[in-house]
């Protein structure tokens, strides 16, 4: 990945919107060429052939599917309703990077992800602590929150979750309560296979999205 994985930061003289439409545009490109049926076993998503050498590759994001029609490579909701760029490019990286590696079901942190201790500080800034904010000795609406965003209880810390945000990339948010002496605590946790499906770059942004639904639920 090493060839199309680059800085999501503009260049100069290019605006950040301009930045990420080219990039979309170079994912696309990349991705054409490759087998759709290969991609879909690969990234978990499904592969629906409407003709020769055309179909759609369907991939849920949070549970909500999205539509890459082929070869264009356009991504739609399952209502018709065209995806951002943003989650266009996030989606292509996806598909372009996963390998088809299992899941370990060995949980890590972000800084034991590859390059991760780089980001680890601003990582935890913008997620986990962020929900210690909202949330402080509220345990139980931590649960709550994170029970209407659609995560699943495990037996982890003070309370866990796990959240489906791709089909092979799942993340789990611990919270450890504190009490009057000692702050609580959380972190997003990814499975140890993470990088297989996601260069560190887009694993930061999807725990910044697990973060803000959990905080806006």
């Amino acid at each position: 990945m090493s060839d199309i994985r680059r800085d999501w930061k503009p260049s100069r003289g290019q605006t950040s919107a301009d930045q990420l439409a080219g990039r979309v545009e170079e994912l696309r490109s990349t991705l054409r060429v490759r087998d759709p049926e290969l991609v879909a076993a690969r990234s978990g998503s499904s592969w629906l052939r409407l003709g020769p050498d055309r179909g759609e590759l369907h991939l849920p994001l949070w549970g909500n599917i999205c539509i890459f029609s082929f070869p264009e490579l356009m991504g739609y909701t399952n209502h018709d309703d065209r995806l951002s760029d943003f989650q266009q490019a996030l989606l292509l990286y996806y598909l372009l990077t996963a390998d088809g590696a299992p899941l370990t079901d060995h949980w890590i942190s972000f800084a034991d992800l590859p390059d991760g201790r780089t980001y680890n500080a601003a990582f935890q800034g913008y997620s986990g602590d962020e929900i210690v904010k909202t949330f402080g000795l509220n345990l139980n609406g931590f649960k709550s929150a994170c029970d209407k965003a659609g995560g699943i209880p495990v037996e982890w810390g003070s309370a866990s979750f796990v959240f489906q945000a791709l089909p092979r990339l799942p993340l789990m948010v611990t919270y450890w309560l504190g009490d009057e002496d000692f702050p609580s605590a959380c972190k997003i946790m990814f499975d140890e296979s993470a990088s297989h499906y996601l260069p560190i770059d887009a694993c930061a942004i999807l725990g910044g999205m697990v973060a803000k639904k959990i905080i806006h639920s």
